[in-house]
């Protein structure tokens, strides 16, 4: 697991807007009732995770910043691609010719407009043996990946701990969210002292991941206005729990075609009685339990991530280089040998594009890089 770890405020970059004042920085923010400046204070004092930084994930991480949440976790496993530029908002065109980690990428574009919050970057994929690190700290999860694995594991996480989580989602015009307020035992009180009525848990709607082919945005395409509408009604249902309104959060999941004006509601109202997760709390994604290499959103390739040790990028450079064009950065090493890239990280974890076949996958990963 790598991590990127800056107190922006302090960053030398950071030196031409630190002069920003913030009661002029978000004073339209402040005169809106809602928020105000009792709600402003508590956003600057609020942690925020955003589990995936690609176009759902930029966007709402750059609508917390821009509103003065005090600081963000932002967790990406994957790099800037040119094919992201057209709706992730957060990335330009020398990240995707670097291929910059997206995370890393993130991270240092919130800098550039918000010099005043905290913002940790891990590049990781968000597995077991890692989410009550990355995520135990922040008060409120927000959900912008792109498969059901993480978000299951995420709704177990999220029901274990009594941490809030909100899912969102878009494909081509379609955009879904919905709030998940977890259960609180009356043991536990939640770190952010926050009370609220529970919601049903992901797995109370749906108590099993879909089993078949889902629609990706290489195969279905996606508009970035859908995008923006997930991340836009995500972000907003996150201010209204970060300035203690729970009561005004929305307890539907909610789903909008911006091409078909088609718009639906089903109730999140109230939990599930015998759902396996909130009721029974049986957490079988959180314990790991069968679980697969995750076939990455639309790029034909396959994650291998059960390799943690770290890597000598020069010296894999010189071992790779007689077999096919290699360049690499501190973040990551970028090996090209047709029809297979293969996209080596810091912590040994790796993509390998050019094939959705594990047993390839893996053969590919132990012959080049080694078991």
């Amino acid at each position: 697991m790598q991590h990127t770890s800056i107190d922006l405020a302090s960053a030398p970059s950071a030196t031409p807007s630190a002069a920003i004042d913030d009661q002029e920085r978000y004073s339209r923010q402040i005169l809106f009732s809602g928020i105000g400046q009792e709600g402003q204070h508590k956003l600057a004092d609020a942690h925020v995770a955003v589990v995936g930084c690609g176009a759902t994930g930029a966007a709402a991480a750059s609508l917390l910043a821009r509103a003065g949440v005090g600081t963000l976790t932002l967790i990406d496993r994957d790099f800037v691609e040119p094919s992201n530029l057209q709706r992730q908002v957060l990335f330009d065109e020398s990240d995707a010719l670097q291929s910059l980690p997206k995370a890393e990428a993130a991270r240092r574009k919130i800098g550039q407009f918000n010099s005043g919050i905290t913002v940790h970057s891990y590049i990781s994929d968000l597995v077991p043996d890692n989410i009550a690190a990355l995520l135990g700290k922040a008060q409120l999860i927000l959900d912008a990946t792109d498969n059901f694995e993480t978000r299951y594991l995420i709704n177990d996480f999220s029901v274990q701990q009594a941490k809030p989580w909100i899912y969102a989602a878009a494909i081509g015009a379609y955009a879904a969210t919905m709030n998940v307020l977890p259960r609180v035992p009356s043991e536990s009180v939640p770190l952010n002292a926050t009370s609220w009525e529970a919601t049903a848990c992901l797995a109370c709607l749906f108590p099993k991941p879909p089993s078949g082919p889902v629609e990706t945005c290489d195969t279905s395409g996606i508009l970035s206005t859908a995008v923006n509408l997930a991340a836009s009604i995500q972000v907003t249902e996150a201010l209204k729990f970060l300035t203690g309104q729970t009561s005004l959060m929305r307890r539907t999941l909610l789903s909008f075609d911006l091409w078909t004006s088609e718009r639906s509601e089903i109730s999140s109202a109230k939990p599930r009685k015998d759902c396996t997760v909130c009721d029974h709390r049986e957490f079988t994604h959180l314990a790991g339990t069968n679980r697969p290499h995750i076939t990455l959103c639309g790029r034909n390739s396959v994650q291998i991530h059960e390799h943690h040790r770290p890597v000598d990028f020069a010296a894999m450079r010189d071992r790779l280089a007689p077999h096919g064009q290699v360049r690499f950065n501190e973040l990551l090493l970028r090996f090209e040998r047709a029809p297979h890239t293969l996209t080596l990280f810091a912590d040994g974890r790796a993509v390998i594009q050019g094939t959705t076949d594990v047993t390839v996958a893996r053969s590919l990963y132990a012959r080049f890089i080694g078991s």
